[in-house]
């Protein structure tokens, strides 16, 4: 499954968890955020695809993905990135911003 892909099944999976899936243009990193009392996750539009996933699986990683069922490749996918994402020096992980 290409990265693309997996951020499709990931704003799918967000939605079903309650989170709004919002794809702007900006200058911003991305994420979860609450505006207006709703949970919003947030993705840059100019961002490439390996960056989106990157903050699709930070804001997910806290939600109770146990409660509804992930494609495996999907999950491998967010399995994947956060183990990445906690390998990088801290420095790494706010180059982009």
């Amino acid at each position: 499954m290409d990265t693309t892909t997996i951020i499709e099944e990931l704003e799918n999976v967000a939605e079903r968890l309650g989170f709004e899936v919002r794809i702007e243009k900006g200058n911003f990193r991305g994420g979860r955020c609450i505006m207006g009392g709703e949970e919003l996750i947030m993705l840059n539009k100019r961002h490439q695809p390996e960056t989106q996933l990157v903050v699709m699986a930070d804001a997910l990683r806290d939600a109770p993905l146990d409660t509804i069922y992930l494609k495996p490749a999907v999950r491998e996918a967010l399995e994947e990135t956060w183990a990445a994402v906690d390998a990088e020096p801290e420095e790494a992980s706010h180059a982009e911003q």
